[in-house]
């Protein structure tokens, strides 16, 4: 039985992870979610984390973490040594975001990519209306101190995803309190992506193991008939990167 005070992104990234498989988590912060991992999956983990007071925290919890910076490489760990390497609130932290997930990607059969989602409706009122940096649950910093690097938003990633032609095997997205469905990257504060391999096809258009370029095209030309000049926009809202979502949303 999953503890209820988990905190939700904890919890859906829990029900990601197979029991009693091996786990890498990047940029572990106080071992939380790596703790729970090993409580609740049995599973074998170790992280890596910068901030030395943080790491005090995980030894406290028994964890086997490492010091080091992750944005300088991954090489003393072999080709899929990992079946999960989880980057859950780091990705956006890092300097060289290529370099990163080239390296999880090799380091792990499947990564866990957690990212705060800047498009998030609140942040947008604020920037629009204040004219000043948001500040929301999932960017709780001021500009002055905020350990971000990118400010990056749900359909950016799955767009990079899908021009570095990495495979994005599931999405959740979620605001506080549950997980949505309905124009995540408008009403979503997280995105949660498990993804796999990059693929080498050129010919395949289906990033994602599901797609069609042909479909995407049809939903983007009913789309702009309703929303004229927004299609651009909408269609990464409305469709992500998943057909089967917005044949959901259409049905």
């Amino acid at each position: 039985m999953v503890n209820e005070n988990i905190r939700l992104d904890h919890k859906m990234i829990l029900g990601l992870v197979d029991p009693r498989s091996t786990v890498l988590d990047l940029g572990c912060g106080n071992g939380e979610l790596l703790y729970i991992l090993i409580k609740e999956k049995n599973i074998r983990g170790q992280g890596i984390e910068i901030d030395e007071q943080a790491i005090y925290k995980c030894v406290a919890k028994g964890l086997n973490v490492f010091h080091g910076d992750i944005d300088t490489g991954l090489a003393e760990y072999r080709d899929k040594s990992f079946d999960y390497v989880i980057l859950n609130q780091s990705l956006q932290q890092v300097q060289h975001v290529d370099k990163v997930l080239i390296d999880a990607l090799r380091a792990g059969k499947k990564v866990i990519v957690g990212i705060p989602n800047f498009a998030y409706y609140v942040s947008r009122l604020q920037v629009f209306f204040r004219g000043r940096v948001p500040v929301t649950p999932s960017l709780p910093y001021g500009w002055y101190e905020t350990p971000n690097l990118h400010f990056l938003s749900i359909s950016d990633f799955i767009s990079y995803c899908r021009l570095k032609r990495i495979k994005i095997e599931k999405s959740i997205y979620l605001n506080e309190r549950r997980d949505i469905v309905f124009l995540p990257n408008l009403f979503a504060q997280t995105g949660i992506f498990l993804i796999s391999s990059i693929i080498k096809d050129p010919g395949k258009n289906d990033y994602t193991g599901t797609f069609d370029k042909s479909a995407i095209d049809t939903w983007r030309e009913m789309i702009y008939f309703f929303t004229r000049d927004y299609s651009d926009l909408v269609i990464d809202e409305v469709v992500g990167e998943n057909w089967a979502q917005g044949e959901k949303f259409f049905a």
